[in-house]
């Protein structure tokens, strides 16, 4: 198809796009289109109904007359032809011409007279016969013509006359003209009178009709203004209270269904914005309760932390119990630090007051100074991890520090959970995102434990030890991260397939789009297309192969939570 066909075939569709679009999103319409189509289509069969019985009803009668009158004056005229002393063709001629004035005079302008001579006629007496007025004979069929000379009892037709063009009908009947032999004589009538008072009635009922249809769309449309209207209005104050604006209002007019509708609205907000402000009110003690207690934690564990340093320091002198404990006491202390850390930023982030430093940099030289930086950790537990990088830059604007924190976050929670499987990270991107995957092979998670694992405090295995000294709160705190710069984290886990963390930041301010550069889920051979493996620890040999077809999928963002 070409370029031009191809736009004029959308210059057509367009329109009716426009309108299926403006119909489905318009009860009123919806409505009064089928009030009207319904309306047209019923005032239609109601006219053409009393237009067929009002026509059936004037032409019956119409006929009913022509055909008495026209057997009286066919009764005239033979007795006439009968009487008449008339002998030679002169006095012959001149009765058929009396005929014709007397005939003519009895019908008046509405009927036409025409005298042919019968086929069958066989007399030697020629007269002029003929028809008045000129040219109302022509409609005169054949079979009309052989229905008289076949001796039909006043056969008659509906016929379209000429000069005008109206309606009309013909009665014929045989006339014997003694010496002059049979003849035909025809009675031609008009029903332009009819058909006047028909085109009358049918435009009344077309001017009725037009002006019932207008009121039938214009009451139908005030009435579906009047019960669609506080629809709309309520629909207006929903999404104002959606936005937050929660002093919004219906007006209540009357004592009717739909005051009574606005009312119980009004009071389903008023409960609403009741409870709102209430778990508001608690949710900001509630922060304000967490802030300041680890505000106030600060001072004590400041002292604790100093005595605690002077007896990990002095470990040596004391006995092996003690030396212990000392221990023990320093490395929870490090964990007790590290959860107030947590606990304050959970508060900034809840009220709204954590701020942000945007640089543009590239998320895979953040995500290598990561993997690097957990080397180590990972070493120590026999966990190795390659990482792939696309090709081309992965440019984003972001705060370094916090998308540093997200991926450290979960490089700690994937080598937590690796065992001895490895993990694998990729980067890649897109015009409008980066996407930063971190895929263990350990333990998996459930579809239950997908759908938790965003939550704060919680662990997949409340029984499992944690060998790294997590807080519980990395993970929640990375996904808040994520919703901070307008990307999302995502998770999928099956049970022995080990699980997958995708990051993704925008590029741009048109946002993430449809399209992600990674899939969560990756399948054979997807980390092989990403880019070239580089492996951070030499006990890796391969990269495992990914899940199969068969894996069931569990992906979700969380960003509900």
């Amino acid at each position: 198809m070409s370029t031009s066909a191809r736009a004029v075939g959308a210059a057509l569709v367009a329109p009716v796009r426009s309108a299926a679009r403006r119909w489905s999103r318009s009860m009123s319409l919806r409505v009064v289109s089928s009030t009207l189509v319904v309306g047209i289509g019923t005032v239609i069969a109601l006219g053409a109904y009393a237009t067929t019985q009002i026509r059936d009803g004037l032409v019956e009668d119409r006929v009913d007359r022509i055909l008495a009158e026209s057997a009286r004056d066919a009764t005239i005229a033979q007795e006439r032809a009968s009487s008449t002393t008339a002998a030679n063709p002169a006095d012959m001629q001149e009765l058929v011409y009396e005929l014709f004035i007397e005939l003519r005079s009895l019908g008046g302008d509405q009927r036409g007279i025409v005298i042919v001579r019968s086929p069958e006629n066989s007399s030697q007496i020629p007269l002029t016969v003929g028809e008045l007025p000129t040219g109302v004979g022509a409609p005169i069929s054949a079979a009309m013509r052989a229905a008289v000379d076949g001796g039909t009892d006043q056969p008659w037709q509906f016929v379209e006359l000429t000069n005008p063009s109206v309606p009309g009908v013909v009665v014929g009947a045989p006339l014997d003209l003694g010496p002059a032999g049979p003849y035909e004589l025809y009675f031609v009538y008009s029903l332009a009178d009819e058909q006047a008072t028909l085109d009358l009635i049918q435009q009344i009922l077309t001017v009725g009709a037009v002006v019932l249809v207008g009121l039938v769309v214009a009451m139908t449309w005030f009435v579906t203004s009047q019960a669609v209207r506080p629809v709309r209005q309520a629909a207006r104050v929903a999404s104002r209270l959606a936005e937050g604006r929660l002093s919004e209002r219906m007006s209540v007019r009357g004592h009717d269904e739909m005051a009574t509708l606005a009312q119980t609205f009004n009071d389903m907000a008023e409960s609403l914005q009741r409870q709102i402000t209430r778990l508001e009110h608690l949710s900001r003690l509630q922060r304000r309760f967490v802030s300041d207690v680890s505000h106030e934690l600060r001072t004590p564990l400041t002292t604790i932390r100093m005595a605690s340093d002077v007896l990990h320091d002095a470990r040596g002198d004391l006995d092996p119990a003690a030396a212990r404990s000392a221990e023990l006491l320093s490395t929870q202390l490090d964990r007790f630090e590290a959860l107030l850390a947590d606990l304050l930023e959970i508060s900034r982030i809840d009220a709204g007051a954590a701020q942000l430093e945007f640089e543009s940099m590239d998320v895979a030289d953040v995500v290598r100074d990561e993997v690097e930086a957990m080397i180590p950790v990972a070493a120590g537990m026999g966990v190795t991890i390659a990482m792939r990088v696309g090709e081309g830059t992965h440019t984003a604007s972001i705060d370094r520090p916090r998308v540093g924190r997200i991926v450290r976050n979960l490089l700690s929670n994937a080598v937590e959970h690796a065992s001895d499987a490895g993990v694998e990270v990729a980067v890649a991107s897109n015009r409008r995102g980066v996407a930063v995957l971190v895929r263990d092979h350990g333990v998996g998670l459930t579809t239950q434990q997908v759908d938790r694992v965003f939550d704060r405090f919680w662990r997949a295995d409340a029984a499992r030890a944690r060998t790294m000294g997590g807080t519980g709160l990395g993970l929640s705190i990375a996904r808040e991260d994520a919703h901070l710069h307008d990307g999302t984290l995502e998770v999928w886990g099956a049970p022995g397939q080990g699980a997958s963390f995708r990051l993704l930041l925008p590029r741009t301010a048109e946002g993430l789009g449809k399209n992600a550069p990674l899939p969560l889920v990756q399948r054979q051979g997807a980390f092989t297309a990403v880019g070239p493996e580089v492996v951070f620890s030499s006990a890796l040999t391969d990269v495992a192969d990914l899940t199969s077809d068969a894996d069931v999928v569990h992906p979700t963002s969380r960003e509900g939570d």
